[in-house]
């Protein structure tokens, strides 16, 4: 069987990709007794038994490969009071964490204060997905706080504290 070829416009996909609401991440890990990190909105749970998630981190990304090599990170899911915290996330500063509040998890990762909640992970898989590294990854610690979760939607954040749920 064949499989049809597609020449899909990329700024049609991007708007596609736009309309999902997602939530607001940064991936850290230590690059040796450096703390690295990014924003990532490609996060997902995976499994409940056992608890699993993914992560979808870019491979040009300059955090990439510290990940590739790492046996652990963490996944920081932020609150609506870390603003500040994504933009320096989602740029390519070299020193992220500089007067910036954390602490290391049971395993090492860098654990952002402040955040909505926190996982740290063991990763157990790598795939290669064209552009992108997928890691599967075993969820080893789970922390919770009342901050709100900030979110994702078409280039815009917004408050995950104050959705109306429909009816």
């Amino acid at each position: 069987m064949t499989t049809p070829t597609s020449t899909l416009d990329s700024d049609l996909v991007k708007q596609v990709n736009r309309r999902f609401v997602t939530g607001v991440t940064v991936v850290t890990t230590m690059d040796g007794d450096v703390p690295r990190g990014l924003a990532v909105n490609a996060f997902a749970s995976v499994s409940l038994e056992p608890p699993t998630v993914m992560v979808c981190v870019q491979r040009t990304s300059g955090t990439h490969d510290c990940l590739f090599r790492s046996g652990h990170l963490a996944v920081n899911i932020l609150s609506t009071e870390q603003a500040d915290v994504v933009t320096r996330f989602a740029g390519k500063s070299l020193d992220k964490f500089a007067g910036l509040d954390w602490a290391p998890g049971p395993f090492g990762s860098p654990l952002l204060a402040r955040s909505s909640a926190q996982v740290e992970v063991e990763i157990r898989e790598r795939l290669q997905a064209s552009t992108h590294t997928v890691f599967i990854c075993r969820v080893v610690d789970a922390r919770v706080s009342d901050a709100p979760p900030m979110i994702y939607s078409a280039g815009r954040f917004f408050d995950g504290g104050q959705l109306t749920e429909l009816a």
